[in-house]
Protein backbone atom coordinates (compact mmCIF):
# COMPACT_ATOMS: atom_id res chain seq x y z
CA UNK A 1 0.00 0.00 0.00
CA UNK A 2 1.78 3.58 -1.04
CA UNK A 3 2.10 6.03 1.87
CA UNK A 4 -0.51 8.11 0.37
CA UNK A 5 -3.30 5.69 0.32
CA UNK A 6 -2.26 4.43 3.78
CA UNK A 7 -2.50 8.19 5.34
CA UNK A 8 -5.75 8.51 3.90
CA UNK A 9 -7.05 4.87 5.55
CA UNK A 10 -5.76 5.67 8.86
CA UNK A 11 -7.78 9.40 8.34
CA UNK A 12 -10.66 7.53 7.62
CA UNK A 13 -10.60 4.82 10.53
CA UNK A 14 -9.83 7.87 13.07
CA UNK A 15 -13.26 10.02 11.55
CA UNK A 16 -15.01 6.63 11.64
CA UNK A 17 -14.30 6.32 15.46
CA UNK A 18 -15.29 9.91 16.05
CA UNK A 19 -12.28 11.98 15.89
CA UNK A 20 -11.57 15.21 14.54
CA UNK A 21 -8.48 15.10 12.56
CA UNK A 22 -5.95 17.53 11.41
CA UNK A 23 -5.59 18.78 7.67
CA UNK A 24 -3.00 16.96 5.43
CA UNK A 25 0.52 18.40 4.95
CA UNK A 26 3.10 17.70 2.22
CA UNK A 27 6.06 18.66 4.25
CA UNK A 28 9.05 16.68 4.11
CA UNK A 29 10.74 15.27 6.26
CA UNK A 30 8.03 15.31 8.85
CA UNK A 31 8.23 13.46 12.20
CA UNK A 32 4.21 12.64 12.52
CA UNK A 33 1.45 13.29 9.99
CA UNK A 34 -2.11 13.73 11.55
CA UNK A 35 -3.11 15.17 15.45
CA UNK A 36 -6.21 13.29 15.80
CA UNK A 37 -8.61 14.28 18.94
CA UNK A 38 -11.80 12.97 20.14
CA UNK A 39 -13.41 14.24 23.66
CA UNK A 40 -10.26 14.17 25.96
CA UNK A 41 -7.90 11.86 24.06
CA UNK A 42 -5.83 13.06 22.02
CA UNK A 43 -3.58 11.20 19.47
CA UNK A 44 0.09 12.28 17.57
CA UNK A 45 -0.09 9.75 14.73
CA UNK A 46 2.87 8.68 12.13
CA UNK A 47 2.08 6.50 9.11
CA UNK A 48 5.04 4.78 7.94
CA UNK A 49 5.18 1.34 5.64
CA UNK A 50 7.72 -0.36 7.72
CA UNK A 51 7.78 1.05 11.70
CA UNK A 52 11.94 0.50 11.31
CA UNK A 53 12.24 3.50 9.23
CA UNK A 54 11.32 5.81 12.30
CA UNK A 55 14.88 6.75 13.49
CA UNK A 56 14.95 7.79 17.48
CA UNK A 57 15.00 11.27 16.26
CA UNK A 58 11.36 11.07 14.84
CA UNK A 59 10.31 9.11 17.45
CA UNK A 60 11.95 12.20 20.59
CA UNK A 61 9.68 14.38 18.29
CA UNK A 62 6.49 12.59 18.72
CA UNK A 63 6.98 12.45 22.15
CA UNK A 64 7.86 15.27 22.79
CA UNK A 65 4.93 16.90 20.62
CA UNK A 66 2.84 14.32 22.72
CA UNK A 67 3.76 15.05 26.16
CA UNK A 68 3.57 18.85 25.91
CA UNK A 69 0.10 18.65 23.90
CA UNK A 70 -1.48 15.64 26.85
CA UNK A 71 -1.54 13.52 23.61
CA UNK A 72 -0.46 9.92 23.15
CA UNK A 73 2.08 9.16 20.35
CA UNK A 74 1.42 6.16 18.11
CA UNK A 75 2.78 4.74 14.92
CA UNK A 76 0.65 3.29 12.26
CA UNK A 77 2.50 0.78 9.95
CA UNK A 78 2.49 -2.45 7.67
CA UNK A 79 5.64 -4.13 8.36
CA UNK A 80 8.79 -5.00 10.50
CA UNK A 81 12.01 -6.02 9.60
CA UNK A 82 10.54 -8.58 6.61
CA UNK A 83 7.12 -9.31 8.00
CA UNK A 84 3.70 -7.49 8.02
CA UNK A 85 2.57 -6.65 11.57
CA UNK A 86 0.17 -9.21 13.07
CA UNK A 87 -3.34 -7.96 13.56
CA UNK A 88 -4.15 -7.44 17.36
CA UNK A 89 -0.50 -7.25 17.95
CA UNK A 90 1.16 -4.27 19.40
CA UNK A 91 4.85 -3.40 18.16
CA UNK A 92 6.80 -1.09 20.31
CA UNK A 93 9.30 1.43 18.39
CA UNK A 94 11.53 3.72 20.67
CA UNK A 95 8.80 3.15 23.56
CA UNK A 96 6.44 4.42 21.12
CA UNK A 97 3.55 1.91 20.79
CA UNK A 98 2.93 0.48 16.96
CA UNK A 99 0.37 -0.90 15.28
CA UNK A 100 -1.43 -2.21 11.74
CA UNK A 101 -4.14 -0.09 10.35
CA UNK A 102 -6.47 -3.27 10.84
CA UNK A 103 -5.65 -3.31 14.95
CA UNK A 104 -6.14 0.91 14.31
CA UNK A 105 -9.48 -0.03 13.27
CA UNK A 106 -10.23 -3.29 15.81
CA UNK A 107 -9.08 -1.34 18.69
CA UNK A 108 -10.76 2.69 18.21
CA UNK A 109 -13.99 1.05 15.60
CA UNK A 110 -14.97 -1.64 17.01
CA UNK A 111 -13.56 -0.99 20.43
CA UNK A 112 -11.18 -4.94 20.83
CA UNK A 113 -8.77 -3.83 22.01
CA UNK A 114 -4.71 -6.22 21.25
CA UNK A 115 -3.87 -8.94 23.35
CA UNK A 116 -0.38 -9.70 22.06
CA UNK A 117 2.74 -7.75 22.01
CA UNK A 118 5.56 -8.30 19.55
CA UNK A 119 8.96 -8.82 21.85
CA UNK A 120 12.35 -10.33 20.72
CA UNK A 121 11.87 -14.18 20.23
CA UNK A 122 8.33 -14.14 19.18
CA UNK A 123 4.56 -12.75 19.97
CA UNK A 124 3.79 -12.33 23.68
CA UNK A 125 0.71 -11.78 26.08
CA UNK A 126 0.72 -10.10 29.53
CA UNK A 127 -0.93 -11.96 32.18
CA UNK A 128 -3.43 -11.18 35.42
CA UNK A 129 -0.49 -11.94 38.05
CA UNK A 130 -3.23 -11.84 40.79
CA UNK A 131 -5.42 -13.54 39.60
CA UNK A 132 -3.25 -16.28 38.56
CA UNK A 133 -1.93 -16.29 41.70
CA UNK A 134 -5.94 -16.65 43.24
CA UNK A 135 -6.58 -19.55 40.74
CA UNK A 136 -3.35 -21.25 41.49
CA UNK A 137 -4.49 -21.27 45.55
CA UNK A 138 -7.76 -22.02 45.00
CA UNK A 139 -6.70 -25.68 44.00
CA UNK A 140 -3.74 -25.51 46.48
CA UNK A 141 -1.45 -25.61 44.33
CA UNK A 142 2.58 -24.98 44.80
CA UNK A 143 4.08 -22.83 42.43
CA UNK A 144 6.06 -26.34 41.58
CA UNK A 145 2.86 -27.91 41.01
CA UNK A 146 1.19 -25.39 38.28
CA UNK A 147 5.16 -25.76 36.95
CA UNK A 148 5.14 -29.16 36.35
CA UNK A 149 1.32 -28.77 34.54
CA UNK A 150 2.46 -25.75 32.29
CA UNK A 151 5.56 -27.48 31.58
CA UNK A 152 7.89 -24.64 33.65
CA UNK A 153 9.71 -23.96 36.40
CA UNK A 154 8.73 -22.77 39.52
CA UNK A 155 10.58 -19.35 39.39
CA UNK A 156 8.87 -18.90 36.01
CA UNK A 157 5.41 -19.34 37.54
CA UNK A 158 6.17 -16.64 40.54
CA UNK A 159 7.24 -14.34 37.61
CA UNK A 160 4.14 -14.83 35.82
CA UNK A 161 1.74 -13.57 39.45
CA UNK A 162 4.46 -10.63 39.48
CA UNK A 163 3.60 -9.75 36.20
CA UNK A 164 6.30 -10.95 33.57
CA UNK A 165 4.55 -11.72 30.27
CA UNK A 166 4.20 -14.97 28.54
CA UNK A 167 3.95 -16.60 24.86
CA UNK A 168 0.93 -17.27 23.46
CA UNK A 169 1.33 -21.18 23.91
CA UNK A 170 2.02 -20.89 27.76
CA UNK A 171 -1.07 -18.61 27.94
CA UNK A 172 -3.51 -20.92 26.24
CA UNK A 173 -2.06 -23.89 28.44
CA UNK A 174 -3.13 -21.77 31.42
CA UNK A 175 -6.56 -20.70 30.54
CA UNK A 176 -7.44 -24.35 29.02
CA UNK A 177 -6.16 -25.27 32.97
CA UNK A 178 -8.46 -23.26 34.72
CA UNK A 179 -11.41 -22.76 32.21
CA UNK A 180 -10.88 -18.89 32.74
CA UNK A 181 -9.11 -15.80 31.13
CA UNK A 182 -5.72 -14.34 32.26
CA UNK A 183 -5.11 -12.66 29.55
CA UNK A 184 -4.83 -8.84 29.64
CA UNK A 185 -6.04 -6.62 26.76
CA UNK A 186 -3.47 -3.37 26.06
CA UNK A 187 -4.81 0.09 26.34
CA UNK A 188 -3.17 1.80 23.63
CA UNK A 189 -4.18 5.46 25.22
CA UNK A 190 -2.13 4.46 28.33
CA UNK A 191 0.79 5.16 27.66
CA UNK A 192 3.85 5.24 29.71
CA UNK A 193 7.01 5.50 27.53
CA UNK A 194 10.53 5.86 28.41
CA UNK A 195 12.46 9.01 26.91
CA UNK A 196 13.96 8.26 23.34
CA UNK A 197 16.16 10.84 23.74
CA UNK A 198 18.40 12.69 26.70
CA UNK A 199 16.63 15.98 27.93
CA UNK A 200 19.54 17.96 26.37
CA UNK A 201 18.74 17.03 22.80
CA UNK A 202 15.20 19.48 23.17
CA UNK A 203 17.93 22.01 22.83
CA UNK A 204 19.15 21.01 19.21
CA UNK A 205 17.65 21.83 16.69
CA UNK A 206 15.86 24.17 13.82
CA UNK A 207 15.04 26.85 16.34
CA UNK A 208 17.15 29.97 16.94
CA UNK A 209 19.53 30.70 19.74
CA UNK A 210 18.56 34.35 19.90
CA UNK A 211 15.01 34.18 20.63
CA UNK A 212 15.10 30.70 22.80
CA UNK A 213 17.83 32.89 24.96
CA UNK A 214 15.21 35.94 25.16
CA UNK A 215 12.55 33.63 25.37
CA UNK A 216 13.73 31.96 28.59
CA UNK A 217 14.34 35.73 30.27
CA UNK A 218 10.92 36.18 30.52
CA UNK A 219 9.82 32.84 31.62
CA UNK A 220 8.81 31.02 28.31
CA UNK A 221 10.20 27.28 28.09
CA UNK A 222 11.37 26.80 24.53
CA UNK A 223 11.12 22.95 23.20
CA UNK A 224 12.83 22.70 19.85
CA UNK A 225 12.18 20.21 17.17
CA UNK A 226 13.56 18.49 14.15
CA UNK A 227 10.67 17.66 11.24
CA UNK A 228 7.50 18.84 13.39
CA UNK A 229 5.55 21.77 10.88
CA UNK A 230 6.41 24.17 13.61
CA UNK A 231 9.66 24.53 14.97
CA UNK A 232 8.74 24.62 18.36
CA UNK A 233 6.60 24.48 21.37
CA UNK A 234 6.43 27.20 23.70
CA UNK A 235 4.90 26.55 27.27
CA UNK A 236 4.16 29.01 29.86
CA UNK A 237 1.62 29.21 32.73
CA UNK A 238 -0.27 25.68 31.66
CA UNK A 239 -0.22 26.94 28.15
CA UNK A 240 1.63 25.32 25.21
CA UNK A 241 1.64 27.06 21.78
CA UNK A 242 2.63 25.59 18.55
CA UNK A 243 5.43 28.25 17.23
CA UNK A 244 6.73 28.65 13.63
CA UNK A 245 9.71 30.34 13.32
CA UNK A 246 11.83 31.97 9.90
CA UNK A 247 11.44 34.48 6.35
CA UNK A 248 7.89 35.74 5.80
CA UNK A 249 8.12 33.91 2.61
CA UNK A 250 8.41 30.39 4.29
CA UNK A 251 6.54 30.55 7.62
CA UNK A 252 3.33 32.66 6.30
CA UNK A 253 2.62 29.45 4.47
CA UNK A 254 2.66 27.37 7.47
CA UNK A 255 0.61 29.56 9.26
CA UNK A 256 -3.02 28.30 8.18
CA UNK A 257 -1.58 24.84 8.92
CA UNK A 258 -0.65 25.51 12.27
CA UNK A 259 -3.76 27.38 13.74
CA UNK A 260 -5.68 23.76 12.19
CA UNK A 261 -3.32 21.49 13.94
CA UNK A 262 -3.34 24.05 17.48
CA UNK A 263 -7.52 24.05 17.03
CA UNK A 264 -7.17 20.23 16.76
CA UNK A 265 -5.11 20.01 20.15
CA UNK A 266 -6.84 22.68 21.93
CA UNK A 267 -3.70 24.78 22.24
CA UNK A 268 -2.39 28.05 20.80
CA UNK A 269 -0.43 28.48 17.65
CA UNK A 270 2.10 31.27 16.77
CA UNK A 271 4.37 32.18 13.74
CA UNK A 272 7.85 34.55 14.66
CA UNK A 273 8.77 36.38 11.26
CA UNK A 274 12.11 37.17 11.52
CA UNK A 275 11.68 40.26 8.22
CA UNK A 276 8.52 41.51 9.79
CA UNK A 277 7.76 43.83 12.18
CA UNK A 278 4.44 43.97 13.10
CA UNK A 279 1.98 41.88 14.22
CA UNK A 280 -1.42 40.47 13.02
CA UNK A 281 -4.09 37.34 13.34
CA UNK A 282 -3.99 34.58 10.62
CA UNK A 283 -7.41 32.46 11.55
CA UNK A 284 -6.46 30.97 14.78
CA UNK A 285 -2.50 31.99 14.25
CA UNK A 286 -0.44 35.16 15.78
CA UNK A 287 1.91 36.11 13.27
CA UNK A 288 4.60 38.60 14.83
CA UNK A 289 7.77 40.10 13.92
CA UNK A 290 11.06 39.13 15.77
CA UNK A 291 11.72 42.59 16.54
CA UNK A 292 8.01 42.98 17.97
CA UNK A 293 8.33 39.69 19.72
CA UNK A 294 11.55 41.17 21.99
CA UNK A 295 9.15 44.02 22.79
CA UNK A 296 6.83 41.74 25.22
CA UNK A 297 8.01 41.92 29.09
CA UNK A 298 6.79 38.34 30.05
CA UNK A 299 4.76 35.29 28.86
CA UNK A 300 1.58 37.22 30.22
CA UNK A 301 1.83 39.48 27.49
CA UNK A 302 2.09 37.19 25.36
CA UNK A 303 -0.59 35.03 26.07
CA UNK A 304 -2.67 38.32 25.90
CA UNK A 305 -1.44 38.54 22.11
CA UNK A 306 -2.17 35.32 21.24
CA UNK A 307 -6.05 36.26 22.72
CA UNK A 308 -5.29 34.02 26.21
Amino acid sequence: MSQDRQLQLVTSVMITAGFDVSERFTLRPRSFDLIARNNGTLLVIKVVSHIDSVSEEVAFDIELISRLLGGIPLIVGERARDAELERGAVYVRYGIYAISPATLYDYFVEKVPPLVYASPGGLYVNINGDMLRELRERRNMSLGDLGNVLGVSRRTISKYECGMGTTLDVAIRIEEFFDTGVVESIDLIRHEPPRAMDAEQEQTGLFMQSPMDFLEKIGVKLHTLHGAPFQALLTFNKQTILTGYGPAQKVVKRAALIGNLSQIAKKHAMCVITDYHKEKKIGRTLVIGEQRLHKIEDGFELLDLLGE
